[in-house]
C-alpha cells in the first residue's frame, strides 16, 4: 500500500493548493452528505495514519476546512489517534521480534522504564510537533508499552496541535503553504508546551522532597560529607572512594571491618574449599603416577587454617588502613535520626550523633533461616555460625541446594563427614542450565554425596536420642538422620534497627531497601548500596554499586549515574567451578530472546587434559547471525578466572570475532575461550566463498 501510494503519485491529492481549490466542492458534498463525508475522510486519516505517509498536516487542514472547529476537532483527533495506534501495533508486529533478538539486555531496560514512565514520556512527546508523529509511532511499537496506555495517551497528548492544526484549516484562504503551520513562535511555542510537564514534574519532585525533608531540621554546618553506615564490601568500598575524592566520610560499623565477606563468606569459605580440594586430589594421586600418598583430615587444624588466612587479610579492610586513607572509622551502633543526623551508640552506651550532607547504608544481610518446626530443638549452623566448629560432624544434612549448600556440600564430603543435601526444587543450582546442574549431581554422587531433591522440609525431631529430619518427597516421606544441621537457603537484607522504619524509607517484595535507578532511597540523600540494596548478593556487586552510591550521594545535585549491572558475573567454587555473565541458555529460552549456541567441550582442551580436569565446557550465546555475546557459561577447573574474558568483552561491546584474533598462552584453560570463538567461526563460515577459494587454488596448481 506504501509503494502504491508513490507509485500512483497519490501525493498529489493531499497538496495546499488542490485543498483550497476543492475547498468549496468538499463543503458542498459535505452538506448534502454528512455521515459519508465524515466517514470516508476519517477512514482516509486513519489509514495515512496507518502507514506512515506523508499528509496528515494536510488531511488535519481539510478537517477544519470541510468540517468546521468543532466537527473538525473531533474526527480528527479520534482519527488521528486510532491511526496512530495502528501504526504502533504494525511496528509491533513488524518489528519488535527483531529487536528483542539484536538488543534483548538493552531492550529489557527500556522496557522497565516504559513501564515506569514510558506513558509521561510518550505524553510529552506528543505536545512538541517537532518530533514526528510517525516516527513516535514505529519507535514506540518496538517497546514493550500497553497499547490502551499507548492510544489515550495519544489522544489526549496530539490534543493542543490538532486544535491549533484545525483551527489553522478553518482560515485556510489566508495559507500560503504548508510552512506557514510551523513558524518559529509556533514550534517554540508548543516547544514550551512539551518540556512544561518535565518542569513540572521537576517542580512537583523538588515540592515533594521540600514537605519530606521539611520536619527534619537541617543543619547550618555539617560534620561530615558522607556517613557510612557498615564496613562489609559495599561500605569499604563507598568510604574509600569519598575519601579519595577528598570528602570528609565517617564509616560507622558495629561488629568488624570487612563484614561478612572477610569472616563468614567468601574469604573463609574458600580458604576451607581449598583444603577440601587438596585433600580430593591426594586421593586421586595414583591417577598422577604417585603411589601411596596419603592423608589424614585433622579438622580442627583446617579450621585453625581459616583463622590464619582471615587474619593475614585482615589488614586491608582494617581501621589502621581506613584511617590511613583518611576515613573516620566509628564502631557502634547506628541509628538514622533524621536525613541529616546518624547516631552512633558505643558499646558502653556512649552517643555521638554525626551530621552530614549525605548517608550510604551498606548494613549487609543475614542468613534466612525458615520457620520449619522443630528447627530451633535440633540445633542449626548457618553460612554466619558455621567457622565456629572445631570437629567434623559425622553426619552433615544440609538445607538448601544454591551455591553456599553446593559448595559446603562437597567441601564436607571431601573433608571425609557424610553429607546429605535436601533440595526442594527439582534440581541443584536452579539458576544454571539443566546440563550443568546434571553435571554437578553427578559429581556430587560420585562423590558420595547423598542427593534428595524434590524433597520439602517437613518438620524436625528428635527421635531414640538422634537428630531427624521429615521431607516430603516424590515417593512420599523420607527420614533423614543426622547429626550437625546446615542451613543455606539464601540471605535476608538487613532493613531493621537503624532508623528506616520511623523515616519511612520503603522495602521491596524481596525485602530489599528499595532504591531508584541511582540508588537513591525516598531519601535522595540517603543511599543503599550492596547486599541491602539487591537485587545481587554477590561482593563484587556491593563493590561495583559502591561506586555509584558514593558519587551520586556526593555529587548527585550536578549530575547521577544509573547503575549498571548488565554484566554482572557470577560464580559456584565447586569442583567444577561454575561460571557465567550474561544469558545462559535457559534465561534465553525463558524470556523469549532468540540466540546460537556456542559449546566447546574442554576434554579437548590440551591443559585440561593435562592436568586431569576434563569435567566441562564453555557455552556461549551469541545474536543470531552476529558474533555480539549475549551471555557466556563456563564450568571447568578456575572457571572463575577464566570466565574474565567474556566479562570484559561483554563490557566493551567486543565480539567473538576479537576474541578469537587475541593471542593467548599456550597451554592455559584460557585459551578454552578461543576454541569456543573458533567453533563458532566455524559454523559460521562462508561456504560459498569458500568453494570459489577451492576452484581458485585448484586453477594455480594448474
Amino acid at each position: 500500500m506504501v509503494a502504491a501510494f508513490f507509485a500512483l503519485d497519490l501525493n498529489r491529492y493531499l497538496g495546499l493548493d488542490l485543498l483550497k481549490e476543492k475547498q468549496l466542492a468538499l463543503r458542498a458534498w459535505d452538506a448534502q452528505h454528512p455521515w459519508s463525508a465524515a466517514v470516508i475522510y476519517f477512514a482516509i486519516y486513519a489509514l495515512v495514519t496507518a502507514l506512515s505517509l506523508p499528509g496528515a498536516t494536510i488531511l488535519t487542514l481539510a478537517g477544519g476546512a470541510v468540517f468546521g472547529l468543532w466537527r473538525g476537532l473531533l474526527i480528527v483527533s479520534f482519527a488521528s489517534s486510532i491511526g496512530a495506534t495502528l501504526a504502533f501495533l504494525a511496528a509491533r508486529f513488524l518489528v519488535r521480534d527483531a529487536v528483542l533478538r539484536r538488543f534483548g539486555t538493552r531492550m529489557r531496560a527500556i522496557d522497565e522504564g516504559i513501564a515506569r514512565d514510558g506513558a509521561f514520556y510518550l505524553f510529552t512527546l506528543r505536545l512538541v510537533p517537532l518530533f514526528p508523529f510517525f516516527l513516535i509511532n514505529l519507535l514506540m511499537g518496538a517497546t514493550a508499552m500497553p497499547t490502551m496506555t499507548y492510544y489515550w495517551v495519544s489522544q489526549l497528548g496530539m490534543l493542543p496541535a490538532t486544535i491549533v492544526y484545525v483551527l489553522a484549516g478553518t482560515q485556510l484562504g489566508e495559507l500560503t503553504s504548508a510552512r506557514d503551520l510551523f513558524s518559529p513562535g509556533l514550534l517554540a511555542a508548543f516547544t514550551l508546551l512539551g518540556v512544561f510537564p518535565l518542569l513540572a514534574r521537576r517542580a512537583l519532585a523538588a515540592w515533594t522532597a521540600r514537605r519530606r525533608y521539611a520536619r527534619w531540621p537541617k543543619p547550618k554546618r555539617f560534620d561530615f560529607n558522607m556517613v557510612v553506615i557498615g564496613a562489609g564490601a559495599a561500605g569499604l568500598v563507598s568510604a574509600y572512594i569519598a575519601a579519595a575524592v577528598k570528602a570528609k566520610v565517617a564509616l560507622v560499623e558495629k561488629h568488624r571491618m570487612g563484614g561478612d565477606c572477610l569472616y563468614t563468606g567468601c574469604v573463609p569459605s574458600k580458604t576451607l574449599i581449598r583444603s577440601a580440594r587438596l585433600m580430593a586430589q591426594i586421593r586421586r594421586a595414583d591417577e598422577f603416577g604417585l603411589a601411596d600418598a596419603h592423608a589424614r583430615v585433622d579438622f580442627a587444624a583446617v579450621m585453625e587454617r581459616v583463622r590464619r588466612v582471615i587474619a593475614d587479610i585482615e589488614p586491608h579492610d582494617s581501621v589502621a588502613r581506613y584511617q590511613g586513607l583518611g576515613v573516620d572509622c566509628v564502631q557502634g551502633t547506628a541509628r538514622i535520626v533524621s536525613p541529616y543526623l546518624v547516631e552512633v551508640r558505643d558499646g558502653a552506651g556512649a552517643v555521638r550523633m554525626l551530621s552530614t550532607r549525605s548517608i550510604v547504608i551498606a548494613a549487609g544481610a543475614r542468613p534466612r533461616v525458615p520457620a520449619i518446626p522443630g528447627i530451633e530443638a535440633v540445633g542449626y549452623l548457618t553460612s554466619d555460625t558455621l567457622w565456629e566448629l572445631r570437629a567434623l560432624p559425622r553426619r552433615l544434612l544440609i538445607l538448601g541446594g544454591g551455591p553456599i549448600g553446593c559448595e559446603m556440600a562437597q567441601a564436607f564430603a571431601r573433608l571425609g563427614a557424610q553429607v546429605t543435601l535436601v533440595e526442594a526444587g527439582e534440581r541443584l543450582l536452579a539458576r544454571e542450565d539443566e546440563e550443568v546442574s546434571a553435571l554437578v549431581a553427578r559429581r556430587f554422587t560420585d562423590e558420595g554425596i547423598r542427593l534428595r531433591t524434590g524433597h520439602a522440609a517437613q518438620r524436625f525431631m528428635m527421635e531414640n536420642g538422634e537428630k531427624r529430619l521429615v521431607a516430603a518427597g516424590p515417593e512420599g516421606e523420607a527420614h533423614i538422620v543426622f547429626d550437625a544441621l546446615l542451613v543455606a537457603v539464601g540471605r535476608i537484607a538487613n532493613t531493621t534497627g537503624y532508623g528506616l522504619e520511623e523515616l519511612g524509607i520503603a522495602t521491596t517484595p524481596s525485602g530489599t531497601i528499595e532504591t531508584d535507578a541511582y540508588l537513591q532511597t525516598l531519601y535522595p540523600n540517603i543511599l543503599a548500596a550492596g547486599d541491602v540494596a539487591g537485587p545481587w548478593q554477590y561482593t563484587h556487586a556491593g563493590a561495583h554499586q559502591a561506586w555509584y552510591a558514593a558519587v551520586n550521594g556526593l555529587f548527585g545535585r550536578f549530575r547521577k549515574f544509573a547503575v549498571d549491572g548488565s554484566v554482572m558475573p557470577q560464580a559456584t567454587f565447586i569442583e567444577p567451578e561454575v561460571a557465567r555473565v550474561g544469558l545462559n541458555e535457559r534465561e534465553a529460552r525463558e524470556q523469549g530472546i532468540a540466540h546460537e549456541v556456542t559449546r566447546y567441550g574442554i576434554d579437548d582442551l590440551d591443559r585440561a587434559i593435562a592436568d586431569g580436569a576434563t569435567d566441562g565446557w564453555v557455552k556461549v550465546l551469541t545474536v543470531p547471525g552476529k558474533d555480539t555475546i549475549l551471555g557466556a557459561t563456563v564450568v571447568g577447573e578456575h572457571a572463575a578466572d577464566v570466565i574474565a574474558e567474556f566479562v570484559l568483552a561483554m563490557r566493551h561491546g567486543l565480539g567473538l570475532n576479537k576474541l578469537l584474533g587475541t593471542i593467548h598462552i599456550y597451554p592455559t584453560l584460557a585459551e578454552a575461550n578461543k576454541y569456543a570463538a573458533g567453533a563458532w567461526k566455524r559454523a559460521h563460515a562462508p561456504q560459498k566463498l569458500l568453494g570459489w577459494l577451492a576452484r581458485y587454488h585448484a586453477w594455480e596448481r594448474g
